[in-house]
C-alpha cells in the first residue's frame, strides 16, 4: 500500500518541527492532536499558539485531514518565522539604538574635554594679562589650528596682547618717532 502523506506535508512547506500525537478513544474513534514548534523562534509567545485537535474515525480523519490542517499550520509558521525576523530586527535596533547612544556620548564628551581644555588656556592668558606679562599671556592662549570655532575670541586677544608687548608701525604716527629719532642723533 503505498501513501501520499508525507508528500501532503512537505507540500505545506512548514518552517519547525510538526509534532503530531493520535490517541484512541471509545468507539473507534481517534483524538489527533498537531503542534507546530519552530525552535529557531526566540519570542516566547511562540509557546502560546496551542495545538490544532481533531475528533473522528479514521474514515473522517483521513478525508479531511489536509484540507482542515493545512491553513492554519501554515499561518502558525509563517507567524513564528514573522515572530523570529521581528525578534531579530529589534535586537539589531537595539544594537544600533546603544551604539549611536554610544557615539554621541563619547562625543559629547570630547566636546566637553575641548572646551574645558579651551577655557583652561584662556582663563591662565587672562591671568598672565592680570600679571602684566603680556608676552606669556599670548603664547598661553588656545591654538586657533585646535579651536578653529573659537577663532574669532582669539585673534582679538591675540591683538589685544600685541598691542601691550608689540606695537603696530601702523597704528601709532611714523613721522613722530623718526624726528623724535633724528633730533636726539645730532
Amino acid at each position: 500500500m503505498q501513501t501520499n502523506f508525507f508528500r501532503q506535508l512537505a507540500k505545506l512547506n512548514l518552517t519547525g518541527d510538526l509534532q503530531m500525537t493520535l490517541r484512541p478513544t471509545e468507539e473507534n474513534s481517534f483524538v489527533l492532536s498537531v503542534l507546530l514548534n519552530n525552535e529557531q523562534c526566540g519570542d516566547e509567545a511562540r509557546k502560546l499558539i496551542p495545538p490544532l485537535n481533531f475528533r473522528g474515525t479514521a474514515e473522517e480523519l483521513d478525508n479531511g485531514f489536509f484540507e482542515t490542517l493545512g491553513t492554519p499550520l501554515q499561518t502558525a509558521s509563517e507567524l513564528m518565522v514573522d515572530m523570529e525576523s521581528f525578534m531579530k530586527q529589534l535586537e539589531e535596533a537595539k544594537k544600533q539604538s546603544a551604539m549611536e547612544k554610544e557615539k554621541s556620548d563619547k562625543e559629547k564628551k570630547e566636546k566637553e574635554a575641548k572646551e574645558k581644555k579651551y577655557k583652561e588656556a584662556f582663563q591662565k592668558a587672562e591671568e598672565l594679562e592680570k600679571a602684566g606679562k603680556y608676552k606669556e599671556a599670548w603664547s598661553a592662549l588656545p591654538k586657533i589650528s585646535e579651536f578653529p570655532e573659537f577663532a574669532e575670541t582669539i585673534r582679538k586677544k591675540q591683538d589685544e596682547y600685541e598691542r601691550h608687548f608689540a606695537p603696530s608701525l601702523f597704528t601709532e604716527n611714523p613721522t613722530d618717532n623718526v624726528t623724535n629719532d633724528q633730533d636726539t642723533k645730532y
